[in-house]
This record gives structure tokens, C-alpha cells and sequence, in this order.
């Protein structure tokens, strides 16, 4: 048995879903970032500026910077009270109406959340570890949200706290098994452009099969490394993946297996460990860069 992204029909785009234009705080122009990640060879782009008053609540309408072979999804970074930290919660909303309403008196960020994923939208927490963000902010919207933001390249270039695996796998221990994405988080006053992405498996380089395939876990994260194919096989998966130092399976706390070499490209890894419940698959290549699949559950026989 394949896991989704690789069982799925169509080929793999590459794209960044969280990206920051002078239409908030960003450095460049929304046809500036466009050319910068479409010269870059990404398939798609979603322009997610922040959703605040002092922007303008801006989602920005990006059909005129498509291109033969580059796509624009519309988006943003949605903002409510609070987080955990008292802080404004920070939601990257994917496929967001243009005409979506800034929030109402008293919306909270749960609420602002839920109603973008009724209006369509695929939902993420953004940059847990940045955030701070505590188990509580990760129940609170764990039934909302689609996905976990796993690696934030501008927070891990100016703060050194991209991650959000220990939020991913608390919530899977919980069973809210929601997917992983990897992003830029660009905003382009620093060399943030270009190394955190998802690859989805879509039929169409357009939105709404995109939009479809994100919603559905038909997508891994990378900030590198390519993974060909992950499949069970009896008791053990088999992952393929362009040239790698480690490949390992992770679960429900210490457990782990892997296989650790030069240049590796298969590995066999038992699964037995993970019956009952959950695991996901990372590869890490030389320089220490990362693709990681979404959590899977596993059935107990």
C-alpha cells in the first residue's frame, strides 16, 4: 500500500504557501515575489499577506500573475485573540475568497479559522515554535486545522525556531493526525525565498486541484530532498528517495527506526512498532535538510 501522495494519480508541483508582499509587511511587490519564485521553477504560489486592519485586510487577487506553468493560490494570514502566549494567533489560510470579511467584533482565532475552512480554505498553525505555541493552542485548533506548519525558513533564519514537529506529533498522540507543510514564510528582507516547500500530487497545475490535494494529505514537505515513493509492504516501508544521510520512521514517543549512510536512496524499516497507532517518514540529506511526510495511522493487524 502507497501512502496518499505517492498512490495518488498526476505528477508532484512544487510550492510555497506562505509569502508576505508590500500589500502587508513584506519587502517586494506581489509581482516581484511572483517572478521571484516562478524564475525559481515553483509551480504555484499563495500570497498569504497578513489580514489585519492596518493593511487594508488585503487578500490579494493574483490571476495576473499567472504564467504558462506557474499558478497563484489566493490566501492570507489570518490574526485574532489570543494564543496561549496572549498574542494574536497567526493562521495561514490557503484558497480564501477575495471577498472574505475581516473579523467581527469578539471573533476569536478559533472562529476566524473555522469560518475561512467553511468558506473553502485548507487551514495551518503557523510557526508553532516561533509562537510558543502550548498543546492547549494545538487542541484549541486542532479540529479545525488541516495542517501543522513543520519548518518556517524565515523563522529559522532570524530566530532560529522554525519547527513545529513536536506539535505535529503531540496532536498525533492525541489522534488528530493533521499533515505537515514546510514554507518560506518570505518576506524578503532577508534570503528567505526558496527553501522550505510542499510537493503535491495534483492532475492539474491550477487551484482548485491543488486546493483539493492539500486538503486531502495528497502533499510532503521538504526543504530538499526529493521522496519518490513510500509503501507498505507486510510489516515493514519501503521509502525511496533521491540521495539522503538518513531515513527513518518516528512515532508515538521514542519510537523510531532508520537507516543512516552515504548517499542512500532506499530504505526497508520495520513498522511493527507502530501498529495501533501512528508514524510518519523523514529523510535528511548531507547539509542537514529535511522532507517529511504527514503522520499515518496504521491499523493494529
Amino acid at each position: 500500500m502507497q501512502l496518499a501522495p505517492f498512490a495518488a494519480p498526476g505528477r508532484f508541483l512544487r510550492g510555497n504557501l506562505h509569502t508576505h508582499s508590500t500589500l502587508s509587511d513584506g519587502a517586494e511587490s506581489p509581482e516581484r515575489v511572483a517572478a521571484i519564485y516562478r524564475e525559481a521553477g515553483y509551480d504555484f504560489l499563495c500570497l498569504s499577506d497578513h489580514f489585519l486592519e492596518r493593511y487594508g485586510f488585503p487578500v490579494a487577487d493574483t490571476r495576473a500573475l499567472r504564467a504558462d506553468g506557474f499558478t497563484t493560490i489566493f490566501g492570507a494570514e489570518l490574526h485574532a485573540p489570543e494564543n496561549s502566549q496572549g498574542e494574536l494567533w497567526h493562521i495561514l489560510v490557503c484558497g480564501l475568497p477575495l471577498d472574505f470579511a475581516p473579523p467581527s467584533p469578539g471573533e476569536d482565532g478559533v472562529a476566524l479559522a473555522r469560518r475561512a475552512r467553511e468558506a473553502g480554505a485548507f487551514v495551518a498553525i503557523a510557526h508553532p515554535q516561533w509562537s510558543s505555541l502550548t498543546i492547549e493552542d494545538g487542541r484549541a485548533l486542532g479540529g479545525v486545522a488541516h495542517a501543522v506548519e513543520i519548518f518556517n525558513t524565515g523563522c529559522a533564519l532570524e530566530t532560529a525556531r522554525p519547527d513545529g514537529t513536536y506539535l505535529l506529533d503531540a496532536l498525533a498522540n492525541e489522534g488528530a493526525l493533521l499533515h505537515a507543510i514546510a514554507c518560506d514564510d518570505a518576506h524578503l528582507r532577508v534570503p528567505d525565498a526558496g527553501q522550505g516547500w510542499v510537493m503535491v500530487k495534483a492532475d492539474a497545475n491550477a487551484p482548485e486541484p491543488i486546493l483539493d490535494a492539500l486538503k486531502s494529505g495528497r502533499f510532503y514537505a521538504s526543504c530538499g530532498p526529493e521522496i519518490v515513493d513510500a509503501r507498505i509492504e507486510g510489516d515493514e516501508i519501503v521509502v525511496e528517495t533521491s540521495a539522503v544521510r538518513n531515513i527513518a520512521v518516528v512515532g508515538r514517543g521514542s519510537r523510531a527506526a532508520n537507516l543512516f549512510g552515504e548517499g542512500i536512496t532506499t530504505a526497508r524499516l520495520p513498522l511493527g512498532r507502530f501498529r495501533g497507532d501512528w508514524f510518519r517518514v523523514v529523510a535528511t540529506d548531507e547539509r542537514g535538510r529535511s522532507a517529511w511526510t504527514g503522520p499515518v495511522s496504521l491499523p493494529a493487524a
